[in-house]
């Protein structure tokens, strides 16, 4: 071949290659009816409200709202309606930090115990070695046991919540793997604390909300005005969505307690993308630091769709699709889902905030991750729907295994009223069995969460939270050597298969063991 033809040959490869992929820029428009689809995929999947936003080569080129703020209200949810963001603010976590490494204040390799001296792990060497960085990297080996129900002490300090920590179990050796944990979360917002003297809180405010523009954006539920543009949670319980009541976060407020919106959201995409680390004008955190935060720390087991390895940086999920490096977060708290997503080679950010917890959300962030990369063919909203009931299927038929292996003619080896008592746990603080019209309930952390107890069968007892949210779990007694009741058993489903069908079956429990106090009767 002529070198002449061969260059037109290879011109002619690379401009149909280009013609194929079909990138869209910030000028093109969103997909071909875009609002009908979320309307109608909302529908299918009883959405009360949603909010989605997209931001691209430097501009913010769709931000709208979608439905309601509050199921059976007309309040209808715009683009500065405040949702909770749950564990989208564990990025923000990493940037605070961020900003003090910039400053000389601290390293992502300092000890926590250089900054935060009383802090302990159960394990004396890890709690000599664990750095700001084995926090974020959810490396230390202290999971889920303790971060999902710890925080629901909601009168407890974050600095009590974070001592409580010496009394627990690692699930893995420390440094050995990716082990997800609220706590160590919280635990590297208090760093903050510690190295600057004021809260977490109050440092993204001055830090980050503020010189972004971010005015409808908070830490805590407690600074939410309830009459303005608020979203409010919703849950499906015995297949209806309804409203929830919320869930303070504040000690643990540094893994997941940010409320913002998706117009706030987009400045702090915005921060991420282009010339990272800087907003307009304002150089917030230098591009070390954020390309430190954007760099694959551990590895992640990989996650659907992809087929790709998946790691975890500082505060973001890191992988790839079709060849796009992507930059993840989900968050869910009571009642509210978020998916962030941002393409930094594309200069391509997507947020979507709802009202219930939902797939739907992930089907609109890679169905506008395949508009904006020109792919085409792939049905994400079948895709996601498919699997969700596939997924409610199993729960379904597990769930009713377990209701049909009750034992309902298996008589308690103790009477009622010999349960009544307190009892504690190092970690877990202490329990309350009390009885009301002659039904026993439990009562955790001075009534912050009770459960009425149903019997069940033989010393075993279905606990029915009170917060509808919660659903139920199961917990059991069992006797001391003088054969009186002794201990309190309560099994905490820390990861439901799925939490339409219920918090059972769940294939993550902790199964936390109460000491009953003697002189409690």
């Amino acid at each position: 071949m002529k070198k002449s033809n061969y260059i037109l040959a290879l011109a002619l490869i690379w401009f149909g290659t280009i013609s194929f992929i079909n990138p869209v820029t910030a000028q093109q428009a969103m997909p071909d009816d875009f609002a009908e689809w979320i309307e109608e995929g909302m529908e299918e999947w009883s959405i009360p409200g949603m909010a989605v936003a997209v931001v691209k080569d430097g501009e913010v080129i769709f931000e709208s709202g979608f439905g309601l703020r509050r199921k059976g209200s007309g309040d209808r949810v715009d683009e500065n309606t405040v949702f909770g963001i749950a564990s989208v603010s564990k990025n923000m976590t990493a940037a605070a930090l961020a900003v003090l490494a910039d400053e000389g204040k601290l390293s992502w390799d300092d000890r926590v115990v250089d900054h935060i001296p009383w802090f302990e792990l159960s394990d004396p060497h890890a709690t000599s070695q664990v750095t700001i960085r084995d926090l974020l990297l959810h490396r230390t080996g202290v999971g889920r046991i303790l971060g999902n129900r710890l925080q629901f002490m909601t009168e407890a300090s974050r600095d009590e919540v974070i001592y409580r920590t010496r009394y627990m179990d690692f699930e893995a050796p420390f440094r050995y793997g990716f082990v997800y944990n609220n706590v160590m979360y919280s635990l590297a917002g208090q760093v903050v604390e510690y190295v600057e003297g004021v809260s977490w809180d109050d440092f993204l405010e001055e830090r980050f909300f503020t010189p972004l523009g971010m005015t409808n954006t908070n830490t805590s539920i407690t600074k939410l005005d309830e009459s303005g543009n608020v979203a409010w949670p919703h849950q499906e319980i015995k297949g209806e969505v309804v409203e929830i009541p919320r869930r303070n976060w504040d000690n643990a407020g540094p893994a997941g307690s940010v409320n913002s919106s998706v117009s706030d959201m987009t400045n702090w995409m915005l921060m991420q993308l282009g010339e990272p680390g800087k907003y307009k004008d304002n150089k917030l955190i230098s591009g070390r630091n954020m390309a430190a935060m954007h760099r694959p720390g551990i590895a992640m087991p990989p996650s659907d769709p992809y087929d790709y390895q998946s790691s975890y940086g500082l505060g973001w999920r890191i992988t790839d699709y079709e060849g796009a490096r992507l930059l993840l977060h989900g968050g869910a708290t009571d009642g509210f889902n978020t998916s962030i997503c941002l393409a930094p080679d594309q200069d391509l950010g997507i947020i979507v905030m709802s009202n219930t917890f939902n797939l739907f959300r992930e089907a609109i962030v890679y169905q506008l991750l395949d508009h904006f990369l020109g792919i085409e063919g792939n049905d994400w909203a079948t895709h996601y729907r498919d699997r969700y009931l596939s997924r409610y299927e199993l729960a379904s038929e597990e769930r009713e295994y377990i209701h049909q292996s009750r034992k309902e003619n298996l008589p308690a080896n103790f009477e009622a009223d010999s349960l009544v008592g307190l009892f504690t746990h190092p970690a877990y603080g202490e329990v309350e069995i009390g009885m009301e019209d002659g039904n026993l309930y439990a009562s955790f952390w001075n009534g912050t969460i009770v459960a009425d107890l149903e019997h069940w069968h033989g010393d075993t007892y279905r606990a029915v939270w009170r917060n509808p949210a919660q659903r139920e779990e199961f917990c059991w007694f069992t006797a001391g050597k003088d054969g009186t009741p002794a201990r309190f058993h309560f099994e905490f489903n820390l990861r439901p298969i799925l939490l339409q069908v219920g918090a059972y079956p769940s294939n993550y429990t902790r199964v936390v063991e109460f000491e009953k106090l003697r002189f409690s009767n």
